[in-house]
């Protein structure tokens, strides 16, 4: 498909669902990040530090989509050495970092459902997620792309049915945490900067789905609305996580202590496996940016065998380092050196070089 015959779901909504993808993996989805990075900060606090992250979200992918049409990028190796030219190999070195351990995360994050919904070994769930993905990526972009947009529809209506259940059965305590929470103070923007730092680089993850867009105005208008988009679900979430502040913050699995609360076993397996669903399509985001790198970098045909040897031996690798570390300790150890990595090596040169190599010279504003 060319971009000139691109629906408007492709140019304008399919980035923001790529973004929420790749965001949303294991911390997000269970809750767990949201209590290291917000709950803290109280039920104000942690909302105004929700929307400062969603606003850098959109600035950011605003820029980052502007500039891959402006060079020609779509995959996260040549929008590198366009935007830092032979310091490239900087990204590839906290990308490589990245990705092993936010598939540990979600192995950790699948494990840990897989023990509380059936009583399995805590490598049982992570296995199966882990084939998961191997079978996705191997088809290539469009599998990826279909596994974006109706896991997203099953994600958007999952936390919408959350938000009523949780409101029916304690939104006065939700309301009561709000109402004698003192305004934002303290450092809640230094969590909302922190989240936002080490997620935004799902926007490079996800260039591939950028070939759809047909101008600049395609590209600066997905960048914005990716941002809310991908943030939507988390704050549907903490709503919920507020009723029970502070105490839910100890939780491995803060959704699964809210859906205790909600106590609707049919829902209770639904939000598990839309969970597991979005543990799926996250990492699917991250292994299928690799592939494209590696085949791009070999200049050969790079088919389902091949695609699926890399994810299975990435996986591999992820599982092990997650069955050694555990959920929560990824998260809290590894994610604060993640965003001062990518605020070096992305954020920093794409609001200097970036910007200034768009306004030096616009872009075509069509593609063929």
């Amino acid at each position: 498909m060319s971009a000139a015959t691109s629906s408007w779901f492709q140019r304008f909504l399919l980035p923001g669902f790529a973004l929420k993808a790749v965001i949303i993996g294991g911390g997000y989805a269970t809750g767990r990040e949201l209590a290291e990075f917000f709950l803290p900060h109280g039920p104000w606090g942690g909302l105004a530090g929700m929307l400062l992250a969603m606003l850098i979200w959109s600035g950011i992918a605003a820029i980052t989509f502007a500039f891959a049409r402006h060079v020609g990028a779509y995959d996260y190796r040549h929008f590198f050495q366009k935007l830092l030219g032979p310091a490239a190999f900087l990204f590839e070195i906290a990308y490589i970092i990245f990705v092993v351990l936010i598939l540990s995360v979600f192995g950790a994050a699948a494990g840990a459902i897989g023990e509380a919904m059936f009583g399995w070994p805590i490598w049982v769930g992570g296995l199966l997620l882990g084939a998961g993905i191997v079978a996705t990526v191997a088809f290539g972009t469009h599998s990826v792309e279909e596994v974006f947009k109706y896991v997203s529809w099953l994600l958007y209506l999952t936390y919408a049915i959350f938000l009523v259940l949780a409101l029916t059965s304690f939104g006065h305590r939700i309301s009561e945490a709000f109402a004698i929470a003192p305004p934002p103070s303290g450092d809640w923007a230094l969590g909302g900067l922190t989240y936002a730092s080490y997620n935004i680089i799902g926007a490079v993850v996800i260039l591939p789905v950028l070939r759809h867009m047909t101008s600049q105005r395609d590209a600066v208008v997905a960048g914005l609305v990716a941002g809310p988009l991908a943030m939507l679900p988390a704050i549907l979430f903490f709503l919920g996580m507020a009723a029970f502040y502070p105490a839910i913050g100890k939780e491995a699995l803060p959704s699964d202590f809210l859906l205790r609360q909600i106590n609707v076993p049919l829902f209770h397996w639904m939000f598990q496996a839309m969970i597991f669903a979005a543990l799926l399509e996250s990492g699917a985001g991250a292994v299928h940016a690799i592939n494209e790198r590696i085949g791009n970098a070999v200049k050969r045909p790079f088919g389902p065998i091949p695609r699926a040897v890399s994810a299975a031996l990435l996986m591999a690798l992820c599982l092990f380092v997650a069955d050694r570390i555990g959920l929560i300790a990824l998260i809290a150890s590894g994610y604060r050196l993640l965003a001062w990595m990518f605020l070096a090596v992305f954020v920093a040169p794409l609001l200097t070089i970036g910007l200034y190599t768009l306004w030096r010279r616009p872009a075509p504003e069509t593609n063929a």
